[in-house]
């Protein structure tokens, strides 16, 4: 194929989704209710921080950031599935792709730093209480946010703007949607760089968020087991179990998804599934286990939904 191909103007192909005619029906009724319940869910969480006086304090805050990271991630992907799915076009132009590929990166990557900031912030909570006040002051909170946000645009940026700017010797994407491994592979020449600094900085991200995760929940579990409060242990033991079995199958998931690409012999079925799962289930499940479930957000959706929705 040409070389020179103007990837501006090009259409891409995407992988089939290998679904039999008989299910495309249900499978797009399923897929469009896990998006709007997506939606309704994350929403709901938001308003219902976003209205409440007193959830305006740097925990529910940074949890803020969760379900707005999550609905990016949700959107990146989903109405774009699902019409495809129904058009059954694959066709998509390049920069449509280059687009897709960012926000389903910017959500990786922002869901493991807002995970790491949320653990820090109970760190400080509930081993250093004294300087909680002046550590999560509504200065340093603004700067943790931003740090959050900046870091994660700016590694996402420019791991994919090393691709977009590269001549493509072929149309074909070799997954059911738009990432970064499969918009390296359609490069003409030698990709080493793109290849070894997208996988250094996944890891690096991984490894430091994994880190922060891990020596802060240590350091809850040995405060609570340490002012032997049976109540203490066990809510910190569920928080911190929960919050890490579901870190670390997110974690697993998307270095599953990136590094399965540079192997050849890994099904494509196998990849595709870990690839979609990311950006679905942790949508899904964290509004339940980072809000819904905390019984301060549960009585303030509660009171949100009868003042702003029953009696309106």
């Amino acid at each position: 194929m040409d070389s020179n191909m103007s990837i501006y103007s090009t259409l891409l192909t995407l992988e089939a989704l290998d679904i039999s005619p008989s299910y495309i029906l249900p499978v797009f009724m399923f897929g469009t209710l896990t998006y709007c319940t997506i939606l309704f869910f994350n929403i709901t969480l938001l308003l219902t921080i976003a209205f409440n006086q007193k959830l305006h304090k740097p925990m529910y805050i940074l949890l803020f950031n969760m379900p707005i990271n999550d609905m990016v991630g949700a959107s990146a992907l989903l109405p774009h599935m699902m019409s495809t799915l129904l058009s059954q076009n694959r066709s998509i132009t390049y920069s449509a792709c280059c687009l897709q590929a960012f926000f389903i990166h910017l959500y990786g990557s922002g869901t493991l730093l807002i995970l790491g900031a949320m653990a820090y912030d109970r760190y400080i909570a509930i081993c250093r209480p004294l300087k909680y006040n002046t550590v999560m002051s509504p200065n340093k909170l603004l700067k943790i946010i931003l740090t959050v946000w900046t870091t994660d645009v700016a590694t996402v940026g420019s791991i994919v703007a090393l691709n977009y700017r590269q001549e493509i010797c072929t149309t074909r994407i070799v997954d059911s949607f738009c990432n970064n491994p499969s918009l390296m592979k359609l490069i003409c020449g030698d990709t080493r760089l793109n290849n070894y600094y997208g996988l250094s900085v996944s890891v690096l991200l991984s490894c430091l968020a994994l880190f922060i995760m891990f020596f802060t929940y240590i350091h809850i579990l040995i405060t609570c087991v340490s002012k032997r409060q049976s109540d203490a242990k066990r809510k910190a033991i569920q928080t911190c179990g929960t919050h890490l079995v579901v870190y670390l199958c997110l974690v697993f998931s998307l270095l599953f998804a990136l590094i399965s690409h540079r192997f050849d012999n890994v099904p494509k079925y196998l990849r595709g599934v870990f690839g979609a799962s990311v950006m679905i289930f942790p949508p899904f499940i964290n509004p339940l286990i980072y809000g819904l479930r905390t019984k301060e957000i549960q009585q303030n959706i509660h009171t949100f939904f009868r003042k702003k929705v029953f009696q309106s």
